[in-house]
């Protein structure tokens, strides 16, 4: 089991970094927010998890363990697989997720691509007395801001199953609404996952 990697970033993408340790160039799929914070050229350490399948090793990277350990405890519920359970994240920070499972706020959790009334109801249901201490204020706010927010929430959109011509509407239509300080990645992600959830 991989806990945890450190070493120099080499590479980002929409949805992964490469991050070498050793000489060993690792590809870890991160969410959005994690991958904001990583800059090519500069060590980073993430929290990792690794999944074996029988025609794969998929290393999942975090920026925490925190993040690690809800990635790891939302594929115990039935129909999550880790993508789905990476979606949560991207959509979600761990508090606030804890809070919409703990609270039973289905609609918090449908803004989810891929999780319907059903499926929310299912991770409340399986989920609820295992999520731990749910932190006061928890509202989802987190993260940090790049000055290319646009390209990392279009290449998010696009990993979560929208079409790059959704992807750039959401978009501009989150750069409308934005007045004096940028706020962080995961937050215009959720604006812009909140909008064309509408649209579906």
């Amino acid at each position: 089991m991989i806990a945890s990697v450190r070493g120099t970033v080499t590479a980002t993408g929409p949805d992964q970094a490469v991050i070498e340790v050793g000489g060993v160039g690792l590809a870890v799929h991160c969410a959005p927010g994690t991958l904001a914070e990583l800059r090519v050229g500069q060590v980073a350490r993430l929290a990792t998890s690794l999944i074996v399948r029988e025609d794969s090793l998929t290393l999942y990277g975090f920026a925490d363990d925190d993040a690690k350990s809800l990635f790891e405890l939302l594929q115990t519920a039935s129909g999550v697989g880790p993508r789905l359970a990476q979606a949560v994240l991207a959509v979600h920070t761990p508090d606030a997720v804890r809070k919409a499972i703990a609270n039973a706020d289905t609609a918090a959790l449908t803004r989810v691509p891929g999780i319907g009334k059903k499926g929310a109801e299912r991770l409340v249901l399986e989920l609820r007395d295992r999520i731990g201490p749910v932190p006061i204020g928890a509202d989802g706010a987190g993260g940090v801001t790049g000055g290319n927010w646009p390209d990392q929430v279009r290449q998010a959109l696009v990993g979560l199953g929208w079409t790059a011509g959704q992807a750039d509407q959401a978009v501009a239509a989150v750069a409308e609404t934005i007045e004096g300080d940028t706020p962080p990645v995961p937050v215009l992600l959720k604006q812009a996952i909140r909008l064309l959830g509408r649209t579906r």
